[in-house]
């Protein structure tokens, strides 16, 4: 008998490994909370595979499948809240941290509750009711000392191991099975209905019993929500580094000096109080076991911290601690000595506290800051560093301190910039600013392609060479609660560090926990950005600096909103316009090439006599006699292969580019090609109509080339007219690429976004000295 027995008809493979997890609750809770969340995982992928109503995100990881907005919205937050915990608890477990029997046996409870939702709303026979039943899990030794289990325990890691290597095995072979069926289904019509009508009737079966089937009356809670909000408290301390009870951190720990109006004796009891290695309290938690707002505890907690730094005083060395209040499911963070309230994601580390701790009296005036003016020495990126202090700090005054006291102030600053007036380095001079007046110890870099990262990495390495520096598509960085984090400046793209993010270090801890960074600057920050990748901003409590070289017209609203300003008033902007005005940036010239109909189409009544002649005979009817009055620019977009259109597409850019070399030579020119496809029809014809190059001249520059980077560096060289001369590029050289030899943008494809237009023309607006000769 199990309590899972209610699936085994119609989620057989399920049924084996929950039962599997059930089985070994007691006798190994690590393996029985491994077990629950790979269950989680593989129900969770079923339904993306048999809702219609589920489409699969950007990324296939367990966080990213439960976090999308319509596999959220399938769920009361309870259960959420539950699916959550399984696979958190999964994951400390897999990475050896300890799981109790409780923590195995709430971890299946949550199980349990997720697989009754799924067979009463999607399976297809109607499940028997069953309530879950503790005495149908074997039972183990009691008390937890005799030999068998003090052997278990030392078993337990290798037990461990082996699992994860048999289900990661197991997981990747239900994808490759997954995979098979959708390419058979591709090309098996018969196959693709069928899947296909599963899907629909699974939907339909939802659709209908959630009409008469009361959820919280089949699906109720077993595990109390008081209870639930509590084993997020401990495992997002846990997360954190928070394991070690008694030496970490205490609870109800007693205080004294609590306000006698509401408690005569003047005692209270703190939830958690959190310790630093000198015995003095890092932070209180105050935690709210009901549904209530977590708020409701912020003066409770402030009371707290009063008496813990009363009670630091009366033992030789005054501190006040830092103040958490949190409901499980939100969590608040008041460092009331300079920053209001704000949400995160969990809690800080012992080092990131006592590091927050120290810099109220080691942090600086950021705004008295003097910038290295041989990083950043024009005056507009001077007062874009001033303007971001500025936004960041301000002063308490009051009658006992009138010259005013260091308070922080917005968390967030954009910066909008013309491409090519110096992002990098004024960013470069942010960073030093923030280091050295100890407003931060570690910075991270975001780009959304691997070549800015490596282009964004050297350039501060040439400007902070002081500062340790790690490109995390390339490097790997030992990181996690109990290890030596020294690494300063940390670059990445943001699927990279999003599988940082939902990772765990080999001390399963966070890999990276919700305080490591103390600034994030957001290289290109758009709309894309806040869309795919906001779950970033939101995990991470740091600074944000926001560099973009949209127009600030052009900046949509989410971006504005992410930080936190109103639309059109970024913290600085120096556009393009002024750039070019005040002589640091080129203006861009626009020259047609004479391909009107593959822009506009072709309307029968705009052509000449002659012109009627040929459309009639290319797009006529002979059988009717009739042509159509016009064909769209859409249709015509299959020229863009054609031959002919290419070849003059090339003549036009051979002919007419701007040259250097006293006119010998094409300069150095960009393509931006429609795909891969386009840009490997335009290498086969430039090769083709000047085989005197030898293939060298002009060269594909986009994801699927290999060795794209090398050809990358190469072309951006600032010094010298290496070839390729000409980069045919498909979205890889459309942001951020700094390469102030090129002179040629050719435009071989619609651009829709502004935003991207813009940009792309920010390729060729760069200064280039002594490009075409001395001075």
């Amino acid at each position: 008998m199990s309590n899972f027995s209610f699936i085994q008809a119609d989620f057989p493979a399920l049924f084996a490994d929950a039962q599997e997890a059930e089985q070994l609750t007691f006798a190994s809770p690590k393996a029985s909370a491994v077990f629950c969340r790979s269950t989680l995982e593989n129900a969770i992928n079923w339904l993306y595979e048999n809702d219609a109503k589920l489409t699969r995100p950007y990324r296939s990881d367990l966080s990213t499948l439960m976090h999308e907005h319509d596999f959220r919205s399938l769920f009361t937050s309870a259960l959420f809240g539950e699916l959550n915990l399984i696979r958190k608890t999964g994951n400390i477990a897999a990475h050896g941290k300890a799981v109790n029997q409780q923590d195995a046996l709430a971890s299946l409870k949550y199980l349990f509750r997720f697989m009754r939702f799924l067979a009463i709303y999607y399976g297809e026979t109607t499940p028997q009711t069953q309530v879950f039943d503790e005495a149908l899990i074997p039972n183990s030794a009691d008390g937890g000392d005799s030999d068998a289990q003090k052997n278990e325990q030392q078993k337990s890691t290798k037990k461990i191991e082996k699992l994860l290597g048999n289900l990661d095995y197991k997981n990747k072979q239900a994808r490759i099975a997954e995979q098979k069926i959708a390419e058979q289904a591709e090309e098996n019509k018969a196959l693709k209905k069928q899947i296909e009508e599963q899907r629909l009737a699974s939907t339909a079966r939802k659709v209908e019993r959630e009409k008469t089937i009361e959820f919280d009356t089949a699906v109720p809670l077993l595990v109390s929500e008081a209870e639930t909000r509590r084993r997020y408290i401990d495992l997002s301390l846990k997360e954190a580094g928070w394991d070690d009870l008694q030496q970490g951190y205490h609870l109800e720990y007693e205080v004294n000096g609590m306000p006698k109006s509401t408690n005569p004796s003047g005692i209270g009891y703190v939830d958690y109080v959190l310790w630093g290695d000198d015995g003095l309290p890092l932070a209180v938690v105050e935690a709210k076991k009901a549904m209530a707002d977590p708020r409701k505890g912020k003066h409770q907690a402030e009371l707290y911290a009063d008496c813990l730094e009363q009670m630091s005083a009366a033992n030789g060395k005054k501190q006040r601690p830092i103040i958490f209040y949190s409901n499980g499911f939100e969590t608040f963070l008041w460092d009331d000595q300079f920053y209001p309230e704000r949400e995160v994601q969990g809690f800080y580390s012992k080092d990131e506290l006592q590091l927050m701790i120290d810099r109220r009296s080691t942090r600086l005036d950021i705004r008295k800051f003097l910038v290295n003016k041989e990083i950043s020495n024009r005056a507009y990126q001077l007062e874009a560093i001033k303007r971001v202090a500025e936004n960041s700090v301000s002063d308490l005054v009051t009658s006992e301190n009138p010259a005013g006291e260091l308070r922080g102030r917005a968390r967030q600053s954009l910066l909008v910039m013309a491409t090519g007036s110096g992002k990098t380095r004024t960013s470069a001079s942010l960073v030093e600013m923030f280091t050295k007046c100890n407003w931060a110890k570690r910075v991270l870099f975001l780009a959304d392609r691997n070549a800015l990262v490596t282009q964004a990495k050297k350039a501060f390495n040439e400007h902070l060479p002081h500062l340790s520096a790690i490109d995390l598509t390339k490097e790997k960085e030992d990181a996690g609660s109990g290890k030596n984090q020294g690494t300063r400046l940390v670059f990445s793209t943001y699927p990279t560090i999003m599988n940082r993010i939902d990772g765990m270090g080999d001390d399963g801890g966070r890999f990276y926990g919700v305080g490591h960074f103390d600034v994030i600057i957001i290289d290109e920050a758009h709309r894309s950005v806040y869309q795919k990748y906001k779950a970033i901003f939101e995990y991470f409590d740091a600074l944000l600096i926001g560099l973009t070289a949209t127009p600030k017209t052009e900046v949509d609203h989410n971006t504005y909103s992410l930080f936190g300003i109103e639309d059109d008033n970024p913290t600085f902007a120096y556009e393009l316009n002024s750039a070019v005005n005040e002589g640091f940036l080129v203006p861009p010239k626009a020259i047609s090439v004479p391909l009107q109909f593959v822009r506009e189409g072709v309307k029968y009544d705009d052509l000449s006599e002659a012109e009627k002649v040929q459309y009639e005979e290319k797009f006529g009817d002979p059988s009717a006699g009739e042509a159509p009055d016009e064909i769209s620019s859409s249709a015509l977009n299959k020229w863009l292969f054609n031959t002919d259109t290419v070849d003059k597409v090339l003549d036009h850019l051979m002919t007419h580019g701007i040259k250097v070399e006293g006119g010998d030579k094409l300069g150095k020119t960009i393509i931006f090609a429609k795909n891969h496809d386009h840009a490997i029809f335009i290498e086969k014809r430039f090769n083709k109509n000047y085989p005197e190059y030898a293939g060298k001249f002009l060269r594909v520059i986009d994801n699927y080339e290999s060795k794209a980077q090398s050809l990358l560096e190469t072309f951006v060289d600032h010094y010298a007219e290496n070839d390729p001369q000409i980069a045919v590029s498909v979205d890889m050289m459309d942001t951020g690429v700094d390469a102030p030899r090129v002179v040629n943008l050719v435009f071989f494809k619609a651009v829709r976004s502004a935003t991207k237009f813009w940009q792309m023309i920010g390729r060729g607006t760069r200064l280039c000295p002594d490009l075409f000769g001395e001075g």
